[in-house]
């Protein structure tokens, strides 16, 4: 049941092998042949970045938006499959809505965490989750023994080791037993999964080769630091881990004041990739995770909320916005859930919020460049180099009920993507101007019936309960030096939204002697057609009919 949940609809625009970062010279012969090749395959392209460095690095970024209709996470969902861990992308932006209900209780009194904490283990578990060894494999007997000389050697490396396998045997039971999902702290699992926070806000622009190696230095003691548990750590009778004297219900082992993000050791001892950045909003959460070789050249990193909500302000409506450098490039990432509504004239409330959270999101100045530097550090959305906006934008298709409908049935995709709110506005220049979005080959995420592949409408008695299926959830970019290499939605049945993606080859400038996170060159871009088998038309999803239990 929970194998492939996520299987995905829609196209691949263009894309790379997944070995890691490509860190290239601007003065590199080979570079214009391979670019040339994606930007002619790509359906969406963007100029290429300002030479501000000798060096360009670029990094596989993976994005996704999923309204979760209010409802809690259960341990069978599994994200492996939509996240496409196997295709290691370097960084993961997730935004979710709709975490909890939207309910005044929510909203006015108390921020209910619980279903973030929940996200949050699910999301580590399918990015860091160890590798179970094969039951057949035994240790090789051909291993000789430790003699005298390394004995001493030896007792440390199997202390730390132990320290890991205990760590690796709390987070297996964890995902595998019923103390998985009880009452998890998203204090204490964001601690737990977080590097050292104070860190990751420090300025990482210094144009002094020796305050950049120590602050470099201080990222790589954070993320490798051990976290063995200390001696006097055991078990209780339930089974309970605790390390530095928490115990967490759900039997993830964790620190509130250590960051347990650490090297992995090839079975999956330690974390691939760290949590830098984790945020809820009422029902917005955001969560931003990187390999763990790139935290050390992060650096500005802050976050602000805009309410859109009741009365304007309130935080049932509105955005989380992250910022972020890495190397010398700057990033923000938008997590939105802006107004609701299908009647005519909603789409401009929904303009309204756009422009509001454009105008209000404000990052707090990080620090002050010297002139050698030559580059500010950005305190508006629009300041940064590189911007992605995702989330359930709420945009719907300007027809009717019926006329949606006969459109859906014959798979007349253009036709109903000629009355998508969000294309009309855009191209009228009433929002998002200058902004970009894929391609979209995919059908309307939303509203699905409960557990179903039906559309609300399809069984609804109601008119009352029918929803016109629009695409609501979108992510949309603006800068130099992004491209989109696939736009997909997952197939889950979990919420009355389907869940969107979106990957990217995202610049990034560093300096001359840096190697951009020890990433290894990508090579071989393939073709659209390559990848989906030859037949565009064939890859187009079609339309669902009927209702499946």
């Amino acid at each position: 049941m929970s194998s492939n949940m996520f299987g995905k609809k829609g196209r691949d625009l263009d894309g790379m092998d997944t070995s890691g970062a490509v860190c290239r010279s601007s003065s590199d012969k080979n570079y214009s042949k391979p670019r040339a090749r994606l930007k002619s395959a790509s359906l969406n392209c963007v100029g290429s970045p300002p030479r501000l460095h000798s060096n360009v690095c670029q990094y596989r970024m993976f994005v996704a938006t999923w309204n979760v209709g209010g409802k809690t996470p259960n341990k069978l969902l599994n994200l492996e499959d939509f996240l496409q861990v196997e295709e290691s992308p370097d960084i993961y932006v997730l935004g979710f809505q709709e975490i909890v209900p939207l309910t005044a209780g929510n909203v006015l009194v108390l921020e209910d965490n619980e279903p973030a904490a929940r996200w949050l283990a699910l999301i580590h578990q399918a990015l860091n989750m160890p590798k179970e060894q094969d039951d057949g494999d035994d240790p090789s007997p051909s291993t000789p023994p430790p003699t005298s000389s390394s004995s001493a050697a030896a007792a440390a490396s199997e202390s730390s080791n132990g320290a890991r396998h205990r760590r690796r045997d709390a987070v297996s039971r964890s995902s595998s037993g019923n103390l998985f999902f009880q009452t998890p702290s998203l204090k204490v699992l964001s601690n737990s999964y977080r590097v050292d926070s104070a860190l990751v806000k420090t300025c990482n622009c210094s144009p002094e080769h020796s305050s950049m190696r120590r602050r470099a230095a201080e990222m790589r003691e954070s993320v490798y630091r051990a976290d063995a548990a200390p001696d006097a750590a055991s078990t209780s009778a339930g089974g309970d881990a605790t390390t530095s004297g928490v115990v967490v219900d759900d039997g993830i082992a964790a620190s509130s004041t250590e960051p347990q993000c650490e090297p992995g050791d090839g079975g999956g001892g330690g974390m691939s990739y760290c949590l830098i950045a984790s945020k809820q909003m009422v029902g917005l959460f955001l969560s931003v995770w990187v390999k763990k070789e790139l935290v050390e050249h992060i650096g500005h990193l802050r976050v602000d909320c805009v309410g859109r909500g009741i009365m304007g302000w309130l935080g049932n409506k509105g955005c989380i916005a992250m910022s972020m450098t890495l190397h010398h490039t700057s990033f923000c990432f938008v997590c939105s859930h802006l107004a609701s509504g299908e009647k005519e004239g909603d789409e401009l409330r929904r303009n309204a919020d756009v422009a509001e959270i454009v105008k209000s999101a404000h990052f707090p100045r990080a620090c002050r460049p010297s002139p050698a530097a030559g580059r500010r550090v950005p305190e508006r959305i629009l300041d940064h180099d590189r911007m992605i906006w995702f989330g359930d934008l709420n945009y719907r298709i300007a027809l009717s009920y019926d006329e949606t409908r006969t459109l859906l049935e014959e798979n007349d995709w253009d036709a109903l993507l000629e009355k998508d709110q969000l294309m009309i506005e855009r191209e009228a220049g009433r929002v998002f101007r200058g902004w970009k979005e894929g391609k979209i080959c995919f059908a309307p995420t939303y509203k699905y019936t409960h557990n179903s592949d039906a559309y609300a409408g399809e069984t609804a008695k109601s008119k009352k309960k029918r929803r016109t299926p629009a695409w609501c959830d979108r992510i949309l970019w603006q800068g130099d030096g992004i491209e989109q290499l696939q736009y997909l939605r997952g197939e889950s049945r979990f919420s009355d939204h389907r869940p969107v993606c979106g990957v990217f080859a995202v610049e990034v400038a560093t300096d001359d002697d840096d190697s951009g996170g020890g990433g290894k060159i990508r090579k071989g871009y393939f073709s659209l057609n390559a990848r989906i088998g030859g037949d565009v038309k064939a890859a187009l999803p079609q339309c669902h009919h009927g209702d499946v239990s």
